[in-house]
């Protein structure tokens, strides 16, 4: 991550509203591992045109994974959704396992990035709110991958990092503003968010019943309404 996109997402020190002479432990941990999943992506020296393919095969993926969980997915019908014959996907993802480690890193990585904008967002409030939406998006796409992804890919423990300091930055940021309970952690909100959509996969006919569950989660943790 370069200097100019680190600003310009707030998780660069100088960028991010912080009390206090030296950044936080989370904010850095972040930075690296966001940094760290970047340097590794296999499409940083692709041509753009195989950039395209790889960019278009992990939204296929995703959208596929989230909706029927991978394992009832094909990797033939994932290379038909993005447009791409199937000897294009083996060759950007020779396995299954290859397919969800990168699925993953790329909604981590975006996940961190939304974190970094929201460190930088005015109201503490509000960024806490829509953080814990992200986190219930993230867990409802993350519950489409198999446990396949828990296996030895070194990036697993890196994203896991960038979530859990995400979160743990954020809380820290809202702790400050005193507009939080002062005992919720950020791993409070990993779990609730978990929580939440399991709950919810008993209501699947009641559309709106994770939306008010959520809301219902907020107005308990937060001590000033989000605005």
């Amino acid at each position: 991550m370069d200097a100019s996109e680190s600003a310009a997402l707030g998780w660069q020190t100088q960028a991010v509203p912080y009390s206090g002479g030296s950044p936080s432990t989370a904010l850095l941990a972040v930075a690296e591992g966001l940094e760290e999943l970047r340097s590794s992506r296999p499409d940083a020296g692709m041509r753009a045109d195989a950039k395209r393919n790889y960019e278009r095969l992990l939204t296929a993926a995703s959208a596929a994974f989230t909706e029927r969980g991978s394992d009832d997915v094909s990797l033939e019908e994932i290379a038909r959704r993005a447009g791409v014959g199937i000897g294009t996907l083996y060759r950007h993802f020779p396995t299954r396992p290859a397919l969800l480690q990168a699925v993953y890193r790329d909604q981590v990585e975006a996940l961190g990035l939304l974190a970094g904008k929201l460190m930088a967002a005015e109201s503490p409030s509000a960024a806490l709110a829509e953080w814990m939406r992200a986190l219930v998006d993230f867990s409802i796409s993350k519950r489409g991958l198999t446990r396949e992804l828990l296996g030895d890919s070194p990036v697993l423990p890196v994203c896991k990092a960038v979530v859990r300091e995400s979160s743990n930055a954020l809380v820290e940021r809202a702790h400050r503003a005193g507009v939080v309970r002062a005992d919720i952690t950020g791993s409070d909100l990993q779990r609730m968010a978990h929580g939440l959509v399991t709950a919810a996969e008993y209501g699947a006919d009641d559309p709106g019943l994770l939306d008010r569950m959520v809301s219902v989660v907020l107005a308990g943790m937060l001590t000033e309404p989000p605005v």
